[in-house]
């Protein structure tokens, strides 16, 4: 008997000696649920230096995830599956996950760096006071076109696209907003237009642009129209600006019809299991330096307006990339319109996909 207890005291002390020696591994390599942080967000939003430096800054171990659309992040967010810290939206995917209770107040005090935002960015309607959000980048919608193929015609409007000398050269973005939007502008109804009539009025219209689209295409549209494959694309400036930098024959405008102007912001999930690294991480990118280097990778507009004194004078002072206030009156912030609204416009850009067939 004696020695059974004996051996089992060993086995026991064998058992207490290896648990140690995984928790002390663990915390090295940060998958201890207190030094770990779950990043989810858009592919290729952040330059990858980034979360190495603020790993070594904070010992904090960054799992990050990507993914393609904002209905598949609150998909996944909302069946919980993975315990999500941080998550990046936009701004009327905020509104709904507010709505249905996936997000955690953000704690204005633990964000010393969020000083350095631009007012302008600060307590928009989409989250008054910014309770559950805090800006990332922004942008707009807008006509990316080859000034080289063009015989000399400049495109200033959506309405352009319709011309004929056109045909098969243009390449629209996959995103029922985008396009049933740019449809409803060329009508001068808003973005957020709910009334069906205007809506099948624009729908009607895209049909009529059928001949010219070449494509409905996703993230492929940067390689396509830097390869010359099409004279115009319909693009988000910060595509926009990816694809200038490696061809010199592009030019970006926002048709003067008007078109969107989106956000995207740094959110807590309800799913956080790290609600302190959350805060540290969106201080972090708060940072000026951080922001501006984060900017340059992305090609998008930071809305940190210290940031803007570390990034070279002829990319702030691009009105194309960074409008200012009179030209972003023009335009309009996708409203979160519910899912039967939603639904119908996805239904009627999917006709407008068919009828090209």
């Amino acid at each position: 008997m004696n020695k059974l207890i004996r051996g089992l005291i060993a086995v026991l002390a064998i058992a207490f000696i290896l648990m140690y020696i995984v928790s002390r591994l663990n915390a090295s390599t940060g998958q201890t649920a207190g030094n770990t942080l779950t990043v989810y967000n858009w592919g290729d939003y952040i330059d990858p230096d980034l979360i190495t430096q603020f790993e070594k800054e904070t010992g904090i171990k960054v799992i990050y995830e990507t993914f393609d659309s904002n209905e598949a992040m609150m998909t996944k967010i909302e069946q919980g599956g993975t315990a999500y810290d941080i998550a990046i939206p936009s701004e009327y995917a905020i509104d709904k996950m507010k709505k249905n209770d996936l997000l955690i107040p953000v704690d204005h005090s633990q964000l010393p760096n969020l000083k350095n935002i631009d007012p302008r960015f600060m307590d928009l309607a989409f989250d008054e006071g910014n309770k559950y959000s805090i800006p990332y980048f922004w942008g707009t919608v807008g006509i990316l076109y080859n000034k080289d193929l063009m015989d000399g015609k400049k495109i200033t409007a959506w309405n352009d696209l319709w011309d004929e000398s056109y045909k098969n050269d243009v390449f629209l973005v996959d995103g029922a907003r985008e396009v049933i939007g740019m449809g409803l502008n060329t009508l001068g109804y808003s973005l957020n237009d709910t009334n069906k009539e205007h809506l099948i009025e624009a729908k009607e219209k895209l049909d009529e642009l059928t001949p010219n689209v070449k494509a409905i295409v996703g993230d492929e549209i940067q390689l396509l129209m830097s390869n010359n494959e099409a004279k115009i694309g319909v693009v988000w400036s910060g595509t926009a600006a990816d694809v200038m930098s490696e061809n010199d024959s592009l030019e970006y405008v926002i048709p003067e019809e008007g078109s969107n102007l989106w956000f995207d912001n740094m959110v807590i999930p309800k799913t956080s299991k790290n609600v302190e690294a959350a805060h540290q991480f969106i201080n972090f990118m708060l940072d000026p330096k951080v922001a501006a280097q984060n900017a340059e990778y992305v090609g998008y507009s930071t809305p940190n307006k210290k940031a803007l004194e570390y990034m070279p004078e002829e990319v702030v002072n691009d009105k194309r990339f960074y409008p200012n206030a009179e030209m972003t009156e023009r335009l309009e912030v996708y409203e979160n319109l519910g899912p039967q609204m939603l639904a119908y416009y996805n239904e009627l850009f999917l006709e407008f996909k068919m009828h090209r067939k």
